[in-house]
């Protein structure tokens, strides 16, 4: 069995203004210990970088050194398998957007679908509803549940 994340929840556990902070640092600490398979695409990782440091996403953005030890952290852990695209990545693309109309924030949501449908990984972790329209997804929030 594996399983990705979506850069949210990266974001919320490094974000101490965020309701969600504890909850994301405790889900992924979870991710860390368990040992299951612990998907993350380098689309994930970069986007991560960019709104981790950016000023208008935090109020208090943390340091290219500080997000970099955050992501070399999670690259560390032995069953952390970082995915990209492969030959083919096209097809299927178009065959995941399918009918969808995709255009906007919704584009690269469909990226990283795509991305996991050519990984076989069908387990999502995000606070982000709109991948349920992928209807291969098992979109889990982990967030779901509690009060923040």
């Amino acid at each position: 069995m594996s399983f990705a994340v979506d850069v949210n929840v990266l974001l919320y556990a490094s974000d101490r203004a965020s309701p969600f902070c504890s909850r994301a640092v405790a889900f992924l600490e979870r991710c860390a210990s368990d040992g299951e398979t612990f998907c993350l695409a380098w689309t994930t990782l970069m986007s991560y970088l960019r709104l981790a440091t950016h000023p208008a996403v935090f109020s208090r953005p943390l340091s290219p050194e500080e997000a970099a030890e955050n992501v070399e952290g999670l690259l560390g852990l032995d069953h952390v398998r970082v995915l990209s695209e492969e030959e083919g990545f096209w097809k299927i693309y178009r065959e995941v957007t399918g009918d969808l109309p995709v255009r906007g924030n919704l584009v690269s949501d469909a990226h990283l679908a795509s991305i996991l449908r050519q990984h076989e990984v069908t387990t999502l972790y995000t606070n982000d509803r709109d991948f349920v329209r992928f209807a291969f997804l098992r979109v889990r929030n982990p967030f779901e549940g509690s009060k923040a």
